[in-house]
């Protein structure tokens, strides 16, 4: 199966030669209610139309509820599964080599799809790396996932991933990060761009916050944009990095396409390295 980026979708290049966006949606949070089940289901919907494939989704959100949704918006939707690229994780309870397996034929089945484009480790638990990634191996071997990764990984996380065998197939690595928190700047992105591993920014408007910030509104109305198209425009100058904001709303879906409109200048970006200064050398991971 041979998945492409659109044309007018900023896009980069996995380690395995394969073209993705950079720009995608995710799902935290959905799945968690059935009285909010039909808005998201239509906006994720939506989102296909108005050309965002690259989905963003896990097995923690909502407890299997929210690949549920995504499942239910792809069916009869009229999209053509080889257009998206989806990516799913598996809790690190659950990677074992025997339980990841299992848990990725889960999250097939409530997607209702044969094969995950990308399957992450969602964060570093008790079971053994080596276990981890044998069993990643042996589902793209099978055919039921394409590429892995993980998240959540500091330096010392991809150091020990490495160094196993196996381990540098890892083709992603997603973590907080957004203008607000720059902590990956410190070592982490440096090093990962060195070893010509992407990044993959999830929260990229920090929880919502990055849309309420005042610093941002010179630069947003200067551009005839909102704060949010700002910080992901921010973003996106990084040719290396993927960003996935979520959104409960078909507005907010075409706001996040939006941004890719805004071109921010050299003062644009003075201004926000002045207001949001990059991390000095002992910045620490952070998550949520």
């Amino acid at each position: 199966m041979n998945v492409t980026a659109r044309s007018d979708m900023p896009s980069l290049i996995l380690p395995g030669g394969e073209s993705i966006p950079r720009l995608g949606l995710g799902t935290w949070r959905m799945g968690e209610a059935r009285s909010t089940r039909a808005q998201e289901v239509a906006v994720l919907r939506h989102a296909f139309a108005a050309g965002i494939t690259l989905i963003d989704t896990a097995e923690m959100y909502g407890e299997g509820g929210a690949e549920e949704v995504l499942g239910e918006a792809l069916r009869g939707s009229g999209v053509v599964r080889e257009r998206l690229f989806i990516v799913s994780k598996v809790y690190p309870w659950n990677a074992s080599r025997e339980g990841t397996v299992a848990a990725c034929e889960r999250s097939l089945k409530r997607l209702g799809i044969d094969v995950l484009d990308l399957y992450l480790l969602h964060w570093r638990g008790e079971h053994p790396l080596a276990d981890t990634v044998r069993a990643f191996e042996a589902l793209k071997r099978a055919g039921k996932i394409r590429h892995w990764g993980v998240s959540n990984f500091d330096t010392a996380d991809i150091q020990e991933l490495r160094e196993i065998p196996g381990g540098r197939n890892c083709a992603v690595n997603q973590v907080y990060y957004n203008l607000a928190k720059r902590w990956p700047e410190a070592t982490l992105l440096p090093w990962q761009r060195e070893l010509g591993m992407p990044t993959m920014a999830y929260s990229p408007l920090d929880q919502g916050k990055l849309s309420r910030d005042p610093a941002l509104t010179g630069i947003a109305r200067k551009h005839g944009a909102s704060c949010s198209q700002i910080a992901l425009s921010w973003l996106l100058q990084a040719k290396d990095v993927i960003a996935i904001p979520k959104s409960s709303r078909i507005g907010g879906v075409d706001e996040i396409l939006a941004a890719r409109q805004v071109t921010l200048d050299v003062d644009d970006l003075a201004q926000l390295q002045r207001d949001f200064p990059p991390p000095n050398a002992h910045a620490c991971m952070e998550t949520t």
